[in-house]
């Protein structure tokens, strides 16, 4: 259980790109990597009109003269101060984030980046060549796998109490874009860009989270091929799908499927990731975070409940407070930005031991998001084709 302890014994010097005080996603970032003293926020670049941005830094007691106009300024006048930050997390809209990614990397600091990591296959292979050159980590936020449930699922299918897998159902698939919102929200307004998001919109903005959250449980799994269909059922948004669907074909011939929509009228949230193997079962929800069904055929449906002594160890090492009190997102990002600053410190030192078995979401499950997006409008565009997964 995480009481408060410390797991470094320093503060790393961190810094932000975006996240100001019109960003949807800004506080969680701060909150989240705050929370248990791992990271000190020094410095930023938090906002595209430099006098609002120094205005909402100074408001969170970041010093004036390290509230910077832009990203190249923090980094370039960083770099100069023997104070200087060591990591940066970047929140900004994604036709961005390979620019300032690579930047930072250049720069020697660590990053955080908000998912998509880029847009394409080859820019993320240079941050991921980048990134092992440079010896400085990049973590993505794919804040749901935080939770501790999900790494309950990982261990109960390592041990092989699930057999076999054969279905990996996915989905994430809310309704508070049933209608053109982005004409009166302008924070929405971006997200069915082209020119901000690149090829796609709910594949990236919400697939690749269960995705992720899939991959996590079930590491051992690779996507030989697929075939995606999807949708512009708000004809405004084309050609950015509002809604879409997925087959995949893994490599121990398992079949899986992802629905990811922004169009399913009266849905709060609808990500659900269900592991069905030739023995049992297992669902996780994220509106119900602390609880995972576990189904045995034959037998009574199993809810297992975060924080109890029942689960492993790794499901129980993160746990903030104890069972039957809800833990939220929060939470769950709070676990991440831990683990990204343990990985960090640990880069820093050279403790490949530490590192070879650390788990947190790095550049490879940015690729892999990166990868598997490219690979679904590669289907789509060609009427739902199967395509090979390269």
């Amino acid at each position: 259980m995480i009481n408060g302890i410390k797991p470094l014994d320093r503060s790393l010097r961190w810094g932000m790109v975006g996240g100001g005080g019109t960003s949807q996603i800004g506080y969680i970032h701060r909150a989240s990597a705050l929370r248990d003293n791992v990271f000190s926020l020094l410095a930023g670049a938090f906002d595209i009109d430099a006098a609002r941005g120094r205005a909402f830094g100074v408001s969170l007691g970041v010093a004036e003269d390290r509230c910077y106009p832009d990203y190249q300024t923090l980094f370039r006048e960083e770099a100069a101060r023997p104070d200087g930050i060591e990591a940066v997390s970047i929140a900004t809209p994604n036709n961005s984030h390979f620019a300032i990614c690579r930047a930072a990397l250049e720069a020697g600091l660590h990053v955080v980046c908000e998912k998509p990591l880029c847009f394409s296959v080859e820019e993320a292979q240079i941050l991921e060549d980048l990134s092992k050159s440079q010896q400085k980590i990049i973590g993505v936020t794919y804040g749901y796998a935080g939770y501790q449930l999900i790494h309950q699922a990982r261990e109960m299918i390592q041990q092989g109490m699930l057999g076999e897998i054969r279905i990996i159902n996915m989905q994430f698939s809310h309704g508070f874009h049933a209608q053109a919102v982005e004409q009166q929200n302008t924070s929405t307004q971006w997200r069915v860009d082209p020119r901000f998001v690149g090829p796609s919109y709910v594949l990236g903005d919400l697939g690749t989270h269960p995705l992720f959250i899939a991959e996590t449980m079930v590491p051992q799994l690779r996507i030989k091929r697929l075939m995606c269909s999807r949708q512009s059922f708000v004809k405004s948004r084309a050609p950015l799908e509002d809604n879409a669907f997925v087959l995949m074909e893994y490599d121990n011939g398992a079949m899986g499927s992802m629905w990811c929509s922004a169009v399913n009228a009266g849905s709060m949230h609808g990500q659900k990731i269900r592991v069905v193997g030739e023995k049992a079962s297992l669902e996780w929800w994220d509106e119900q975070p602390n609880q995972l069904r576990y189904e045995v055929q034959g037998e009574p449906v199993r809810i297992l409940e975060r924080g109890m002594s029942y689960l492993n160890a790794r499901a129980l090492e993160e746990d903030r407070i104890s069972g039957g009190h809800a833990e939220g997102l929060f939470e769950a990002w709070s676990n991440l930005y831990r683990r990204f600053a343990v990985a960090m410190d640990a880069t820093d030192r050279g403790d490949s031991v530490l590192l070879k078995d650390f788990w947190y979401p790095d550049v490879n499950a940015g690729l892999m998001g990166v990868k598997w997006v490219a690979n679904c409008v590669r289907s789509a565009d060609r009427g739902a084709e199967w395509v090979e997964f390269a």
